[in-house]
């Protein structure tokens, strides 16, 4: 069969595990799953300590860097005012910069990239490919159909709602069209995801060149690439409501590291594989389809942020998914700061950076052999 990565072109599935290996990494005596040798626990014990530590430091930089340069005691200090606490020392302009324009499109590049890379690190194990990410079910080239018809209707306000409706109709049709070729095995849920994927993708290059031109075709570019320009306090909610949804992600740990060792193995502990995977597949498409409502089709961090963390964690799911949410939400707001700021005033689609970032550690991590094939 054939997936998809992330730039959407078709990869080979990779061969199941061979005896002894997981497809997430090496399997050791005592039935877990590590990806780095014993001397790394001390490393695995501070990930999470650390980089919650690391994002927060960067959620209040990035709401004081930029064109209008702001103190961070000022910054806090403006944000407190808004909740009732003391008074802003900051003019009503910089106040409204702090609070109502950065703020949300920082909170809301956390929540997409804690919530990509999350989903990212479940898929890669529900369908054992190394290729895997968020988008192999066909969600974000629905939401592009929807997002690329409101866009050329000129009723951009109904973005997010546009988007997230395509993306639950290409679910819908993926799970359908894998129902009727003889049941939603996840082996056809895949594959019917591939098709979704092809005929939306069809569908929105269709639209664009019979009908988009001037802003609407920019704003069209814009969204395909991913962005968080257009962020306000209600997107910004969405988002954080998509990265909310994958509670029930970060606690199929122990399920994940079960079906790693095998469907016969996951039985013997009690877990249902088959229902299993299917249910994790919708979980994560759902999420998906949430956050690429409101930023795009950003590729790379559910690709590449979990096999990085794998690196340093280890392969045990237990703490690769929330290791993988801190770093993804860490990857992608260094990477929207990068792209609001590098070519101020103009702006680059955040999609951009994250190809440029991605692609070469995809690269080098492949060369370096740290990508199990």
């Amino acid at each position: 069969m054939t997936t998809l990565g992330s730039a959407g072109h078709e990869a080979p599935a990779a061969a199941p595990p061979v005896a002894g290996t997981s497809a997430v990494g090496p399997v050791v005596s005592d039935g877990s799953a590590r990806g780095v040798p014993s001397r790394g626990r001390g490393r695995r014990r501070w990930a999470l300590p650390a980089l919650g530590a690391l994002l927060v430091a960067l959620v209040l930089a990035a709401v004081c860097f930029g064109a209008a340069g702001i103190a961070p005691g000022d910054a806090l200090a403006a944000l407190a005012a808004r909740l009732g606490i003391g008074e802003t020392p900051l003019g009503r302009i910089d106040d409204a910069i702090v609070a109502d324009l950065r703020l949300p499109r920082v909170l809301a590049a956390v929540a997409v990239g804690a919530g990509l890379a999350i989903a990212g690190a479940v898929m890669q194990a529900l369908v054992r490919n190394p290729l895997a990410d968020p988008y192999l079910l066909g969600v974000s080239s629905g939401a592009s159909v929807g997002a690329v018809l409101v866009l050329i209707a000129g009723l951009g306000v109904l973005l997010p709602v546009a988007a997230f409706a395509g993306a639950l109709l290409a679910l819908l049709a993926t799970l359908g069209l894998a129902a009727a070729a003889g049941g939603a095995t996840p082996t056809r849920t895949v594959l019917a995801g591939v098709v979704v994927a092809s005929a939306a993708t069809a569908v929105v290059s269709l639209v664009i060149f019979w009908s988009a031109s001037g802003d609407a075709f920019r704003q069209i570019l814009a969204w395909l690439l991913g962005s968080l320009a257009a962020i306000t306090w209600p997107s910004a909610a969405i988002a954080l409501v998509g990265a909310a949804l994958t509670v029930p992600l970060l606690l199929s740990g122990r399920m994940l590291d079960a079906l790693a060792l095998g469907d016969d193995a996951a039985g013997a502990l009690g877990i249902d594989a088959r229902r299993t995977r299917w249910a994790l597949l919708v979980a994560c498409a759902l999420v998906t389809g949430v956050l690429v409502s409101v930023s795009g089709a950003i590729g790379f961090v559910g690709l590449v942020v979990p096999h990085a963390v794998r690196l340093v964690v280890g392969a045990s799911h237990a703490l690769l998914l929330p290791a993988s949410g801190l770093a993804g939400g860490v990857v992608l707001l260094l990477a929207d700061t990068v792209a609001r700021s590098a070519f101020d005033p103009r702006e680059l689609p955040v999609g951009i950076v994250t190809a440029l970032i991605g692609a070469p550690l995809f690269a080098a991590l492949m060369l370096t052999g740290r990508v199990r094939t």
